[in-house]
């Protein structure tokens, strides 16, 4: 019998499958724009080759576009290379059920050379592991715990992509925020997708109308950093698949009009390999350890460099407006929503947030860069001035960076992200992020057209 978690054993799945109530096995894993890819495996091919050898995919996966165009100047693959193969190889801790795919398991795998098995540096699973195990080697986990906001619409994808993505229909026609008689609309299908990723093993928190119309967040519980981030690519992933099922779509764009944007606040702690809350002193005025003082000032130094990795996107950079409850000022508050970074909670569930990143980002990548930026300021012993109290958006404080041109160049400079993430991956995601500069600015965009066509 297929357990009532969702998670599974490789027993579990040999009997399941046995049992006829699992034919296919998803191996997936999180792509250079944040996308699950991956292939179908028959089970019966996964339980006798796959879960113990891996299976391959090309290595362009990790040097495309958004439109899977394949794309020159990077080191990891190319025409002269011969676009060779990655291995897929299951990490069978992530093996659960996919509730919304009828007899479908899914796994999430690493991603090494064909040949002999090494690690893809570039990978963002990898980069993301790296850090958890520097942190490691300090005897400090990482938890950590995404706040995924979403766009809700009555169109369905294809219906959406034929109409340009104009004139859509909203899932609700006024702000929602925390409103239940016009969530209830949407609640067939939200409640779908809660009760399909707890049948995957998460653990839901519940659901929220958010500003935007038709705009809502799922939450889950914190987890540790890697599960969190194999959750949340599960999450982003199935929520579309089981919007398409209802006839709907939605979307996870940092910024999707100019009403408020999605945003993914990304919340961190770290515990001692006891499992002791390294963050919080019962003794200290404000609660806050010496090394939580250190994680947070090594964040704020960093993040000018570092928001190339929690904002990859053109998009990204319209959320960042006055007033909107998406951050302009590279500032921390004692829970202050204007700041960037936002101090909450108390003993175990004493946490820094981190405003700055949108629906659209890459979390592992995100949580990589906090993790690296927080023990940077740890390693330095770095102090933590004044929090900002009251209106961020009105102080004179530094600004994040307001373009992807600039967060590219911020990162290509950067001493830290070097030492932290190696020349490899610093120049792979600053080519990608170019990739997107160039198309864009070739780009001739329907606001062009509008204000230049008859009158100037």
């Amino acid at each position: 019998m297929i357990p009532n978690s969702g998670n599974l054993t490789p027993d579990e799945l040999r009997r399941a499958v046995a049992a006829g109530e699992i034919d296919t096995v998803i191996v997936a894993f999180t792509d250079v724009q944040g996308r699950l890819v991956g292939k179908r495996i028959s089970a019966r091919l996964f339980l006798e080759d796959a879960m113990e050898h891996g299976s391959e995919c090309c290595n362009y996966l990790l040097a495309v576009d958004v439109e899977l165009n394949t794309v020159d100047g990077y080191a990891l693959t190319s025409w002269e290379s011969g676009y060779g193969d990655m291995a897929m190889i299951p990490d069978l801790g992530t093996l659960r059920l996919a509730p919304w795919l009828p007899g479908t398991a899914l796994v999430i795998a690493d991603l090494t050379t064909a040949a002999d098995h090494a690690p893809i540096a570039v990978s963002p699973r990898q980069i993301l592991r790296r850090q958890v195990e520097r942190l490691a080697e300090r005897d400090l986990v990482p938890f950590v715990g995404t706040e995924l906001e979403f766009i809700v619409f009555e169109d369905d994808f294809r219906s959406a992509w034929r109409k340009g993505y104009r004139d859509l229909t909203p899932g609700s026609d006024y702000n929602v925020d925390y409103a239940l008689h016009a969530s209830t609309r949407m609640e067939p299908l939200l409640r779908d997708i809660r009760n399909s990723m707890d049948g995957a093993g998460m653990y839901c928190e519940g659901v929220k109308g958010e500003c935007n119309l038709g705009q809502q967040e799922i939450a889950f519980r914190y987890a540790h950093a890697i599960t969190t981030c194999d959750n949340h690519s599960i999450y982003k992933s199935g929520s579309k698949e089981i919007a398409d099922a209802h006839g709907k779509s939605l979307t996870f764009m940092a910024k999707f009009n100019e009403r408020e944007g999605n945003s993914c606040h990304v919340h961190t702690s770290l515990r001692s390999a006891a499992g002791a809350p390294v963050f919080a002193d019962a003794d200290a005025p404000d609660g806050m350890s010496p090394l939580f003082r250190s994680f947070v000032a090594g964040q704020l130094a960093a993040m000018r460099e570092f928001t190339l990795l929690f904002a990859p996107n053109i998009n990204s950079y319209k959320r960042y407006v006055d007033g909107s409850f998406a951050p302009t000022a590279v500032a921390w508050g004692h829970d202050n929503r204007t700041c960037a970074l936002r101090v909450v909670g108390r003993g175990h569930a004493m946490r820094v947030e981190n405003r700055v990143p949108g629906g659209d980002v890459n979390q592992y990548l995100a949580v990589a860069g906090m993790l690296a930026a927080g023990l940077d300021g740890i390693e330095r012993g770095l102090a933590l001035g004044e929090p900002l109290a009251g209106n961020a958006y009105d102080s004179d404080i530094a600004r994040v960076p307001t373009t992807l041109r600039e967060a590219a160049d911020l990162f290509e400079r950067s001493e830290l992200a070097r030492r932290a993430f190696g020349d490899e991956v610093v120049e792979h995601y600053v080519h990608a992020a170019r990739i997107e500069v160039a198309a864009f600015d070739a780009a001739v965009t329907d606001w062009e057209r509008v204000r230049g066509f008859e009158r100037l």
